[in-house]
């Protein structure tokens, strides 16, 4: 080994023990981890329903999956890590309100109470369209080398997306779609409108018809490299959001999660998580 070869692999070292550091975890762990990520997933795969319970098709009568991909338990506790000290730290808009501390549905959805105009649209296989090159940007632009950023992105990533089910993966989507968030921000604020985002479901609200500004709004999220859900697209004076009924004084949850609480209510169950649902929901109301 020549005198460069023998700097460039103190400098790997180097860096390998500074990534150790910052997840607080020893080299002796991280290591094995790194050469056996694939194992360290447990993979399934469901269907996705329709409201109905019925599978979801594509055109061509192909029923519709979603893959998950569960990490090991010392895995799992490298990634939470990883989002604490690395993807947490990272300020981000007010507009962000998933896997944000402190925000949820209901805080995305009482947004927009109030405002009469309402535009919807889900971005299509979130997570899987991610990839590598994508994250490990990131990593880079937060200022971590090269070799850092490689590491960091092999932890997150697992065949060459962001997997669904682990602790990192809506952190990560949160930093990747930023810079479309900042580019939606703006044109919202140029026209007085309301704009949230709960992970890949996008809001927009106002008290003022903003139809003709819609097909540019959809124009910066695809120019983002991001697909559209063509079939959850809808502009209209309907107000449910993520899940949420609101309307001009109050938000409250659909008829069947009342109705599920009032059933909770009869019963007498020591555990409420409909009667608990509710209550987040209506308090906001006080």
């Amino acid at each position: 080994m020549n005198s460069s070869q023998s700097k460039t692999e103190a400098y790997k070292n180097y860096e390998f023990k500074k990534l150790c550091h910052i997840i607080g975890f020893n080299e002796s762990e991280i290591n094995p981890l790194l050469d056996s990520i694939e194992s360290n997933y447990k993979e399934w795969s469901e269907t996705k329903l329709d409201k109905a319970g019925n599978a979801k098709t594509y055109l061509d009568g192909t029923i519709k999956t979603r893959t998950f991909r569960n990490p090991s338990q010392l895995l799992k506790v490298v990634q939470k890590r990883i989002q604490r000290n690395i993807i947490d730290i990272v300020s981000l808009p007010d507009n962000v309100h998933g896997g944000v501390k402190g925000k949820s549905n209901i805080t995305n959805a009482k947004a927009h109470q109030g405002n009469k105009y309402l535009f919807e649209t889900d971005l299509q296989e979130f997570y899987p369209n991610i990839k590598m090159r994508r994250v490990h940007k990131i990593f880079k632009n937060l200022g971590y080398s090269e070799h850092i950023a490689h590491w960091l992105t092999k932890l997150t990533t697992r065949k060459n997306e962001v997997p669904q089910g682990s602790p990192t993966s809506t952190g990560i989507s949160n930093l990747v779609f930023l810079e479309t968030d900042y580019k939606l921000i703006e044109i919202c604020k140029k026209n007085n409108i309301k704009y949230t985002r709960y992970i890949d479901d996008l809001t927009f609200s106002s008290q003022q018809d903003f139809g003709h500004l819609i097909s540019e709004i959809l124009e910066i999220v695809i120019g983002g490299d991001f697909k559209i859900s063509r079939r959850k697209t809808k502009y209209s004076g309907g107000q449910t959001i993520t899940g949420v009924h609101v309307f001009l004084n109050k938000i409250d949850a659909p008829k069947k999660i009342i109705d599920k609480a009032h059933l909770e209510k009869e019963s007498n169950t020591v555990m409420k998580p409909y009667t608990n649902y509710l209550n987040s929901i209506r308090k906001t109301n006080k």
